[in-house]
């Protein structure tokens, strides 16, 4: 694998047919952290026309669209030599803009991080990895530093000029398993559009609380929005009355527990069905998704009254040796966005799932 000098940029201007470039900005000048930093560019045809506060978010794509609308409330932007305050102010090509930015963690997050990446497959285009668990995807609030997206600006220099560094898809901070980053913009582009089209094909190991009853397979098509009595996590939803997104999930039983463990007796989630289950026995399953909706799996499994073993916030509990949701991402298989080579990768659980394996004496053969 080739290793490039590290490059970081925070400012996402290639063009492309999905994102156009909409700014020709100046270079930055040098940040103080004390007096923030100061830039100023002209808005070229691309902008003709749009909102102030969305030219700006598509220009600096490390900051939140939130916190740039803060700036221009705040004063902090001019545009023709004036100050400006209305983030709805609509901008012609050739106006003049300057932002003056305080630093803050998020905008510190976007830098390179040298971290171990188990590497899979990489060219010039991607690379697929297998993320450990406790690995947060993306920056986020208690999570600024330390993401695979610091760990792949380390790892090569052209992540620096990729949304995301490149990241298409994602996997709960708890949640193992395989994942396909592109290393260039037409990569990245098409696997969002393959991604979109349901063409790349992604399956997970589980393993969930209770004894599996039903047939060999399920399928669950139920819509997942935000949980309207708990904010926190998602829910199966019905969307004439609350906000959500179709889903579907085809999930494979494999096998129930040889052996009664010896967990607490659970209480089955608001989104289960009203059957109480009273045995502390598990199941293991293969799940496929055709959709995918946040913490998907997590709610869906929770839906038909088998929550994730170790996933508290879906109802599971711990056991096993494992402390986290009991879910891996083991295969997943598309074909090259520029070779149109189709590729299949699979990656055995780690440690700790393969722990809960035994000890529950259960089987993965899918």
């Amino acid at each position: 694998m080739k290793q490039s000098k590290n490059i970081i940029s925070t400012l996402n201007l290639e063009p492309s047919e999905s994102s156009p470039e909409l700014l020709d900005l100046s270079e930055p000048s040098e940040p103080n952290e004390e007096e923030g930093e100061h830039r100023s560019w002209r808005v070229d045809a691309a902008g003709h026309g749009q909102r102030l506060d969305k030219v700006l978010t598509q220009a600096l794509q490390e900051f939140s669209r939130n916190y740039l609308q803060q700036l221009i409330e705040e004063g902090a932007v001019t545009w023709r030599g004036a100050v400006v305050t209305k983030p709805a102010s609509k901008v012609l090509a050739g106006d003049e803009l300057a932002i003056h930015i305080r630093p803050t963690p998020q905008s510190q997050a976007f830098k390179p991080e040298a971290m171990a990446l188990t590497v899979v497959f990489e060219d010039e285009h991607l690379m697929v990895i297998n993320k450990p668990a406790g690995l947060v995807v993306h920056p986020a609030p208690g999570h600024w530093s330390g993401t695979l997206l610091n760990g792949l600006l380390a790892h090569h220099a052209g992540a620096a000029q990729l949304p995301r560094a490149g990241i298409v898809h994602r996997l709960d901070r708890d949640t193992s398993g395989l994942m396909v980053v592109a290393k260039t913009r037409a990569s990245m582009d098409r696997l969002v559009q393959q991604i979109a089209a349901r063409e790349v094909s992604r399956q997970y190991l589980a393993l969930a609380h209770h004894t599996w009853e039903g047939g060999k397979k399920a399928t669950v098509e139920a819509p997942i929005g935000r949980d309207p009595r708990q904010r926190l996590r998602m829910a199966v939803v019905d969307l004439e009355h609350h906000a959500g997104k179709t889903a579907k999930t085809d999930i494979y039983f494999l096998a129930n527990s040889h052996e009664v463990s010896p967990l607490v007796t659970l209480k089955a989630s608001h989104a289960a069905p009203s059957k109480s289950f009273k045995d502390d026995s598990v199941c293991s399953v293969r799940c496929v998704l055709h959709t995918g909706r946040t913490h998907q799996i997590r709610v869906h499994m929770a839906s038909l009254g088998h929550p994730l073993v170790g996933d508290a916030l879906y109802g599971g509990q711990p056991a096993g040796g494992l402390n986290r949701q009991a879910l891996h991402a083991w295969r997943l298989a598309f074909v090259h966005p520029i070779t149109q080579e189709p590729l299949s990768f699979e990656a055995a659980a780690p440690e700790d799932f393969q722990a809960g394996l035994a000890f529950w004496q259960l089987e993965t053969e899918a």
